[in-house]
């Protein structure tokens, strides 16, 4: 009996179209979730030249019979649904039916799979062009998938792939989002015979965190599980929503949201909804312009999310969004409510170094400060307006614009003891991709047999870096092929981590050379990242909130 067949053109027509193979990572992401459809405990990811001269995936899922095999390999033929309805409710994180017939049309695709009722013998597809070949083939049960010489006969979409190193690199976020969000399953990824990444599938989210990252980030977090059963409830309701996965301890954090792993039903996306409500659940623990390490997955029932929004799946609607980001919240903000997260930090640069007489004149001059509130905000008068500066982001401009005038000629590199970098498989290929850029903010990493070391560090001002630094800089490559001006993204990282937070209380006299220095700065009104320093409530404001209509402005 086959568990495959042919859509109807009815069903087809309300698929959104689109071709799902764009670059050599969506081929990794379609056999992958095909892997895990298949209720694969395994799942070995294999790639030489960055998946350009080949792509394997092999899983000991349910596999498939010989008759399957042959659909399997034909458009629009899936065992995920079977009409119209059923694009309304997808279970499954392939339905298509596109995934297979799709990589086979820009590359020679190889299929050997058995099923458990198949007997001794197992099934190999060959596609290669127009010509389709089906024998026999030995194997356990399963499916492997190996698709070679990707985009050989597109040349033009092959050129306009990013370099290898590049194209590796997404591969190693798309593997270890899965690895991350799936925990039960067993992942390994080897590139031209090296194994980049492995993790054991033992059900812990901490063992997935420390395959993929490292002892001290999983060393750093918390589990947690909020919803469905787990609760003590009965069976999910159709309006009810579970989250389970991992938050890292606010001590360690990056400097973009991208380490904010995100899933939904077991599909590994990035949905700013989730991240944004994961944000929030941290609360005021996050330093400004900082963002967790975390792990999410959120489970509703199908009829409640649509996942045929995006061509390439990268998207899901909910039906109730607000409810979603609520049970995140709440999740993870329980889950750092029960850790004893107390940490103490140090400015590194003091306030008589960065305070110090302006270099210019201070347009500021005229400002009297009144006060601090909470330890966040000083209050300052100003003829006939009160202005609330933001004392972290005036003082993080400060030291931004005091970097930059004292680094113009260059980020001077400081050789250090050889230190043990401790790298995802993404982050060690943007090492490789970036390494002239790396060498030009002062990095200086060096790479033997898959282990990197840094034996130099950037010291601007003559204050050495911490060797985590090169993760925020791999961060800013990561959200792109580069940023505009790294140099200038290494500047605002380096300003911000000394910068005075929030409680930290100030003299009224330093709190007045505070505003003085701000007002000699080339950009007083914002900080690097592009967050107001300065608001201003004019008296009219007073007037109006007391009800002093006849209130005279001079």
């Amino acid at each position: 009996m086959t568990r495959i067949t042919e859509l109807s053109t009815v069903t087809i027509e309300r698929i959104a179209a689109g071709e799902v193979v764009t670059r050599p990572a969506s081929v990794v992401t379609e056999l992958v979730e095909n892997a895990l459809d298949a209720g694969a405990d395994s799942i070995e990811i294999a790639v030489e030249n960055a998946g350009l001269d080949l792509v394997q995936v092999a899983d000991d899922g349910h596999g498939m019979t010989e008759a399957d095999a042959r659909l399997a390999v034909e458009r629009h033929a899936t065992s995920k649904i079977h009409d119209v309805d059923d694009v309304e409710r997808v279970a499954t994180l392939g339905f298509r039916g596109e995934a297979l017939p799709s990589i086979a049309q820009v590359a020679r695709l190889e299929l050997t799979t058995k099923a458990e009722e198949s007997g001794a013998a197992g099934t190999r597809v060959v596609v290669d062009g127009e010509e389709k070949t089906t024998g026999p083939a030995g194997r356990a049960v399963g499916t492997t998938v190996s698709a070679t010489d990707l985009f050989a006969n597109t040349p033009v979409r092959r050129k306009s792939l990013a370099t290898p190193k590049r194209e590796f690199a997404r591969i190693s976020e798309t593997v270890s989002d899965y690895a991350l969000t799936h925990p039960d399953v067993r992942f390994s990824l080897t590139h031209d015979d090296r194994t980049v990444l492995s993790t054991p599938g033992s059900t812990s989210y901490t063992d997935a965190v420390l395959g993929v990252y490292d002892r001290k980030v999983a060393g750093q977090s918390t589990v947690f599980r909020r919803g469905g059963e787990d609760e003590g409830g009965d069976n999910q309701s159709s309006s009810e929503v579970s989250v389970s996965g991992l938050v890292v301890y606010p001590s360690i954090t990056r400097s973009t949201p991208a380490h904010v792993t995100t899933a939904i039903n077991g599909r590994a996306l990035d949905d700013t909804t989730v991240r944004n409500a994961v944000t929030r659940g941290y609360g005021s623990l996050l330093p400004d312009d900082r963002y967790p390490i975390a792990v999410v997955d959120v489970a509703l029932p199908p009829e409640e999310v649509d996942v045929n929004v995006h061509p390439s799946k990268d998207e899901v609607a909910f039906a109730d969004p607000d409810a979603v980001a609520e049970v995140v919240e709440q999740a993870v903000s329980a889950a750092l409510a029960t850790q004893d997260l107390a940490h103490t930090g140090e400015i590194a640069f003091d306030l008589d170094s960065s305070l110090g007489e302006p270099a210019g004149e201070s347009t500021f001059d005229a400002i009297g400060v009144i006060g601090q509130f909470r330890g966040l905000y000083l209050l300052c008068e100003a003829d006939d307006d009160l202005l609330v500066v933001d004392q972290h982001a005036a003082h993080e401009r400060i030291n931004f614009e005091r970097l930059r005038e004292a680094l113009d000629d260059g980020v001077d590199s400081v050789p250090i003891e050889p230190t043990s970098l401790s790298l995802t498989a993404a982050e060690a290929a943007l090492v490789d991709a970036n390494a002239e850029a790396l060498d030009a903010l002062g990095f200086r990493i060096e790479a033997d047999s898959g282990a990197y070391r840094a034996t130099g560090l950037p010291a601007p001002l003559g204050r050495v870096a911490e060797p985590s630094a090169v993760h925020d800089v791999l961060d800013a490559f990561l959200a792109g092929d580069g940023p505009e001006n790294p140099r200038e993204e290494l500047l605002k990282d380096v300003a911000c981590h000394p910068s005075l937070k929030a409680g930290d209380s100030l003299t009224g006299e330093d709190a007045a050379r505070l505003v003085e220095r701000l007002g000699a700065c080339e950009q007083p009104f914002a900080c690097p990242h592009g967050r107001p320093t300065v608001l201003t409530i004019d008296e009219e404001t007073f007037a109006r909130g007391f009800e002093r209509p006849n209130t005279r402005f001079d």
